[in-house]
C-alpha cells in the first residue's frame, strides 16, 4: 500500500466522523464523486461546533489514473473549500484488488483511532440533497440504540422522462426491496466504529458484505433475536446510482449477488453459531485469527455446503417464495400493482441462481463480470472441499 501523494492535511480539531471512500478503476468518475461530496453541508456544520472529519479514499487494485485524480480533486478543495480547516484528505493507493480487502484495510487500519462514526461509500454515486451526510450522521446521535444509519438509493434512471417497460420494472423491483425493514445499502452508511470495528470480513466473502454486516449488527453480533431498528434510515438523505439496465448485466449481476447470498448463508445460520459468545461478541478477532491459521477454511465450508445442496433452488432457503412474500404484506391495489414485478423478480433470481449453483459447483468464489475482481479460483488450486464439488459438477448440474 502507498500513498499517491503525500496526505494533504489542515489542522483541525480531533476527528468526529472519518470518511472512506473504496474505488476501482473509477477514473472517469470519482471526480464527480468527490465534487458532490465537498458540496454537502456536513464540513459547515462541522466547522459550526468546531469539530472535523477525515477523508480517506482507498483505491484498490486500480488499471487506470483512479488514485490519480483524486489526489488532484483532494488538493483542490484542500486548498480552495470554504470549510477546508474542518477535513483532512489521504488518497491512498492498495495493490490488493477486492472491497472486502479495502474495507478491512479502512476500518481496522486507516479510519482515525478517535473517530466516532465511520462513513463507507463507493466511488460512483452522488448526493441528492444536501444535508445527506449530516443528516445520516445526526440521527445516530439522536438514536443511541441505532448502530448504522442509511439514506435512500436511487437509480438514476428514476430521473428519466421516458423510461422503457424494463427500467419500469427495474424500478418496481427496488421499491419492493426497499420496503423491507432493515435494508443495508453498501454504496453508503454511517456506522458506529465501536461496532464497526468488531467487525472482520472474510476474505472469501467475494459479495454481499452489506448483507453480512447487517445480520451481524441486527442480532448483536449473533446472540439476539434479529432487531431492525439496530439499522436506521436518515431523513433527507439520499444518494443517486448508475443502475444495471440490459438484462445481460442485471443477470450478470445477480449471479454475484447469489453468490454472495449463498456464502453469507453459510456464515451467519451455520458457522458463527457454532462459536462461544465471547468469540461472536469479538467477531474481528475470532475471524481474523481462523483466517490466520487457515486461510482456506471458507472454502471448505463452501465446498462442503455445495456438495450437500441436491438442486440449484435450495441454495438459499427461503428464495423462492421471499419476493411473494413481500407482495402478501401490501395492502389493496398494491398486491396486484407489484404482481407482475414479484414473478419478474421471482425470474431473474431463479436463473441467476440457477447460474450461481453451477459457478459454485465448479469449484469457484469469487466471481466479478468483466474482470472486476481478482481472478477465479480454478479446481486444481482449490482444498479439498472444493476440488470435491468440481469433480462432480457435471452430474449435479
Amino acid at each position: 500500500m502507498q500513498n499517491a501523494e503525500i496526505s494533504i492535511s489542515n489542522k483541525v480539531a480531533d476527528k468526529l466522523i472519518s470518511i472512506g471512500i473504496i474505488a476501482w478503476n473509477e477514473e472517469k468518475g470519482i471526480r464527480a464523486t468527490l465534487e458532490s461530496l465537498f458540496q454537502q453541508s456536513l464540513f459547515q456544520r462541522l466547522g459550526e461546533r468546531g469539530l472535523s472529519c477525515e477523508i480517506v479514499c482507498v483505491a484498490n487494485g486500480c488499471t487506470d489514473n483512479t488514485p490519480k485524480v483524486a489526489a488532484q480533486v483532494f488538493a483542490e478543495y484542500s486548498a480552495a473549500h470554504e470549510f477546508r480547516h474542518t477535513f483532512t484528505c489521504r488518497p491512498l493507493d492498495v495493490k490488493e484488488r477486492g472491497k472486502i480487502n479495502a474495507w478491512n484495510l479502512y476500518v481496522h487500519s486507516l479510519s482515525a483511532s478517535e473517530a466516532q462514526f465511520l462513513f463507507l461509500m463507493d466511488a460512483d454515486i452522488k448526493f441528492l440533497h444536501p444535508d445527506t451526510l449530516w443528516n445520516m450522521v445526526d440521527a445516530l446521535q439522536e438514536n443511541e440504540t441505532a448502530s448504522i444509519a442509511t439514506d435512500r438509493p436511487e437509480k438514476s434512471i428514476s430521473f428519466k422522462q421516458d423510461k422503457s417497460l424494463f427500467e419500469k420494472i427495474s424500478l418496481r423491483v427496488s421499491q419492493m426491496t426497499q420496503a423491507g425493514d432493515a435494508q443495508l445499502c453498501g454504496q453508503l452508511y454511517c456506522i458506529r466504529s465501536v461496532i464497526a470495528r468488531r467487525i472482520y470480513l472474510p476474505r472469501d466473502l467475494g459479495a454481499c458484505e452489506d448483507g453480512f454486516i447487517k445480520w451481524v449488527v441486527c442480532t448483536d453480533f449473533i446472540t439476539k433475536p434479529l432487531n431492525p431498528q439496530r439499522i436506521i434510515i436518515a431523513k433527507d438523505a439520499a444518494h443517486v446510482f448508475d443502475a444495471y439496465t440490459s438484462p445481460s448485466a442485471i443477470l450478470r449481476n445477480q449471479k454475484r449477488q447469489m453468490i454472495g447470498q449463498t456464502v453469507v448463508h453459510i456464515l451467519i445460520d451455520d458457522y458463527l453459531k457454532t462459536l462461544t459468545v465471547p468469540e461472536r461478541l469479538n467477531l474481528a478477532v475470532a475471524l481474523r485469527e481462523k483466517e490466520s491459521a487457515d486461510p482456506q477454511w471458507l472454502q471448505r465450508l463452501i465446498g462442503d455446503y455445495i456438495q450437500q445442496t441436491k438442486h440449484f433452488w435450495q441454495l438459499i432457503p427461503g428464495l423462492a417464495g421471499m419476493r411473494f412474500k413481500r407482495i402478501a404484506k401490501l395492502k389493496g391495489l398494491g398486491k396486484v400493482v407489484y404482481l407482475p414485478t414479484a414473478i419478474a423478480g421471482f425470474a431473474v433470481s431463479m436463473i441467476a441462481c440457477f447460474n450461481a449453483y453451477g459457478f459454485l459447483k465448479q469449484g469457484s468464489t469469487n466471481y466479478w463480470p468483466h474482470g472486476k475482481s481478482p481472478a477465479s479460483n480454478s479446481a486444481g488450486g482449490l482444498p479439498e472441499g472444493l476440488a470435491r464439488t468440481a469433480s462432480h459438477s457435471n452430474s449435479a448440474l
